[in-house]
């Protein structure tokens, strides 16, 4: 059997931990993503009838935020989600030159459908972990989050 090379504690345990928060999204992601699919959707497409439906009509920008994407590939994926017929870009009537995405009769329609079917989908997967350890890894991941995004 191949042994991994080692590193040093610290830097062991850290590559370690890596691996399996790695793996534990793939898992999850892979999951969710297969629930999407079944409404039809991609997961960048379902993320923006999500982030709409529970926000309202939100510039491209703050969806781009939300999202944690660049904004490269947002024109065509709002494009497919128009086409579709969920959303609709508008004017704002407080920036005349701003476009707001916001949700058509259809696209609430579908974000009323299919979100608690998602919702009751990513609870069954999280139940592996009891209410606690729930907490605690929200916890963890919230503040590893933070962390993260300071170190230079």
């Amino acid at each position: 059997m191949k042994t991994a090379k080692k590193y040093g504690k610290k830097t062991d345990l850290a590559l370690a931990t890596w691996v399996k928060l790695a793996r534990a999204f793939s898992s999850f992601n892979k999951r969710s993503i297969e629930s999407i699919r079944t409404f039809g959707l991609t997961q960048p497409q379902f993320a923006v009838i999500e982030i709409i439906g529970h926000l309202g009509p939100l510039k491209v920008g703050e969806i781009c935020n939300k999202m944690l994407v660049s904004g490269g590939n947002m024109t065509l994926v709002l494009d497919n989600i128009a086409k579709l017929g969920y959303i609709e870009r508008v004017h704002s009537l407080e920036d005349r030159r701003a476009i707001l995405i916001q949700l058509t009769q259809k696209g609430k329609n579908l974000f009323d459908e299919v979100f608690n079917s998602h919702a009751e989908h990513v609870t069954k997967l999280m139940s592996v972990l009891t209410v606690e350890e729930q907490k605690t890894l929200g916890e963890l991941l919230k503040k590893l989050g933070l962390m993260v995004s300071k170190i230079k």
